[in-house]
């Protein structure tokens, strides 16, 4: 009876409202070259500070929902990509927009995301139960393990291996600021009371991702309009999904997997199913020259990494990919810690977000397909308003958290480093996975080790510890060994 009145609470209209309006601001996000789905997150938790917690959480993963599929659009109708998930569509979505069949490529775009996404939650919801119950077996030193295991996603986020451990270490020491967890003696705080606590979370996010964005976004505020298209035929035909549908089931597959593992994210599930599709057609000529099938592999993938992102994020409290990692900030907000206590003690909040995930992705099947027509005018939002419409969210958002003007400075602060970050390919992935994950580490090495009196051999002797551990050294190893491999195929 409770687990009904749990799911119920996601059909109220407040609720399905909130999620219908995430899904659909997703969607245009993601259709606009330069904003990412975690802008958007970023960007609009502060919106869900006050809100119950099952209608905010819903509202940010409709955003998010909507906004990886919202890539597809600018991808196949201008050739530019609205998100790094939907790179790949390019390939086969663009020739079809060359040959006036723009509407049917966004058509099994939407489908094979919406087929994508209720695979995912339908994992999600099994899935995430059974490992939030296996990780109620963990004490400080399992969780210390886990945080250095999560910690080294940072090496799969970067193109630059010694980059990429550069911006994870700063974040670390980042972290550091503020009262220390266990004496409670200010670190780094400059004697400046506004950061006894540390930076706060959500405006260090909101400058991050969306004023380095807003600021990227000002050097390339001249840029002419995208020219307007005209789009009929939404929907593919029967030979089409009947070539589709092993595409459609495999590359759900591949991306819930991908999004299962930390750190992948959804441009890589995209071309991974892409390449498998392509090694099993039978007619893998076809693939880059306009070809559905192409189509419905990318996006299956990419939606797919969804609901998978979030298995690991609420089981575990480490995050599936960039946007469940700020996705962390808004259950932080709302006084909520992601791992397996959330399920023991917040059973409705945990049945909340499998609901809503489903619901999303319907919503984001219905606005997609009645879109569709409309598309290109979602693209012709000029950059200047765009652009000051976001700076002016970014300090509205970050202000009324705490109503404190130092989050103001945090947000600039972060603002800018996140804008120099991609002006000098730093990952900001990994800083934002090291604020996060290096507190968790620290706490937890230090109170193991008070607990076994500073005896390493015990303090690493359990099972999951070992693994987890051991684990670490192979994700550190393993892109190493793959640049060393690519050096030694690369012609002389």
């Amino acid at each position: 009876m409770g687990n009904l009145q749990h799911i119920l609470a996601v059909f109220q209209p407040y609720t399905l409202w909130l999620i219908a309006l995430g899904t659909a601001g997703g969607i245009v996000i993601g259709a606009l070259p330069g904003l990412t789905a975690t802008m958007g997150v970023a960007l609009l938790i502060p919106l869900t500070f006050g809100m119950d917690p099952v209608a905010g959480l819903n509202m940010l993963i409709g955003i998010y929902v909507g906004g990886i599929y919202g890539g597809c659009i600018s991808s196949i109708l201008v050739k530019t990509p609205g998100t790094p998930a939907s790179a790949a569509t390019v390939l086969d979505g663009y020739p079809m927009t060359l040959r006036g069949e723009a509407g049917k490529a966004l058509g099994m775009a939407t489908i094979a995301s919406f087929v994508g996404g209720i695979f995912s939650s339908i994992v999600l919801a099994t899935v995430a139960p059974q490992l939030a119950e296996l990780a109620l077996e963990f004490g400080p030193p399992q969780y210390f393990a886990l945080s250095v295991f999560g910690l080294t996603i940072i090496a799969s986020l970067s193109q630059d291996l010694l980059k990429g451990l550069i911006a994870g270490l700063f974040g670390v020491l980042i972290s550091c600021v503020g009262a220390d967890p266990i004496s409670g003696a200010f670190r780094y705080t400059f004697d400046s009371t506004g950061f006894a606590a540390g930076f706060a979370f959500t405006p260090a996010l909101i400058g991050l991702f969306a004023v380095s964005e807003a600021l990227v976004q000002i050097e390339n505020i001249l840029e002419e309009k995208i020219k307007e298209l005209k789009i009929s035929g939404i929907w593919p035909s029967r030979e089409d999904m009947r070539a589709s549908a092993g595409t459609l089931l495999r590359g759900s597959i591949i991306g819930t997997i991908i999004g299962i593992i930390p750190g992948t994210g959804s441009g890589t599930a995209s071309w991974i199913s892409y390449n498998e599709a392509k090694r099993t057609s039978k007619t893998p000529e076809r693939f880059g020259t306009g070809y559905i099938v192409g189509v419905a592999a990318t996006e299956s993938a990419n939606n797919a990494v969804c609901g998978g992102a979030l298995v690991p994020m609420l089981a575990l409290g480490i995050p599936g990919d960039v946007v469940t990692a700020v996705l962390m900030g808004g259950l932080m907000i709302h006084g909520l810690a992601p791992g397996p206590m959330l399920f023991q003690e917040q059973p409705r909040i945990v049945a909340g977000i499998f609901v809503g995930s489903f619901v999303a992705n319907i919503f984001m099947l219905v606005f997609g397909m009645a879109i569709i027509k409309y598309c290109s005018k979602i693209l012709s939002v000029p950059k200047r308003i765009l652009t000051v419409a976001i700076v002016v969210f970014c300090f509205i958002g970050s202000y009324s958290i705490n109503m404190n003007a130092v989050d103001l400075y945090t947000m600039l602060g972060f603002g800018v480093l996140g804008y120099l970050m991609q002006k000098f390919d730093f990952s900001q992935a990994a800083l934002c996975i090291a604020l996060i994950l290096g507190p968790l580490a620290e706490s937890n090495l230090r109170l193991g080790m008070m607990k076994v009196d500073n005896d390493i051999i015990a303090f690493a002797s359990s099972p999951i510890t070992i693994t987890f551990l051991a684990l670490t050294v192979v994700s550190l190893a393993w892109p190493i060994w793959q640049r060393h491999q690519a050096r030694r195929r690369a012609p002389a």
